[in-house]
C-alpha cells in the first residue's frame, strides 16, 4: 500500500501518519480515537507529536485524491437523517 509506504518513509506506523491527517485538517477540532486495547492506545498516543508537512499532504492527496470514496457500499448512500427531518430532532 503506498500511505503504508510513506509512513515508513518517515519512520512511524500508519496509525501515526493517519491521525496527524486527521488532525491536519483546518475543520477538525478534535481527533476521536477509538482503541480496542492498551497496545493501541499507546501506539496512538506516541503519534500524538506528528505533524505533517504540506509536501506529504500533497502526496497523501496524490494516492488518495480528496472526495474518494474508497467503500463502493457507501456510494451514494443517504442515511435516513438526511432525507427525513424529523429524524433530526429531540422528541
Amino acid at each position: 500500500m503506498r500511505l503504508r509506504k510513506l509512513a515508513a518513509e518517515l519512520g512511524r506506523p500508519l496509525t501515526h501518519l493517519a491521525l496527524a491527517f486527521v488532525r491536519a485538517h483546518p475543520a477538525v477540532t478534535s481527533a476521536i480515537i477509538g482503541p480496542r486495547t492498551h497496545e493501541q492506545l499507546a501506539d496512538l498516543l506516541a503519534g500524538a507529536d506528528l505533524v505533517l508537512e504540506d509536501d506529504v499532504l500533497d502526496r497523501i492527496d496524490e494516492i488518495v485524491p480528496p472526495g474518494t470514496d474508497l467503500n463502493p457500499l457507501d456510494a451514494d448512500y443517504l442515511p435516513p437523517s438526511l432525507t427525513d427531518p424529523a429524524l433530526r430532532r429531540r422528541r
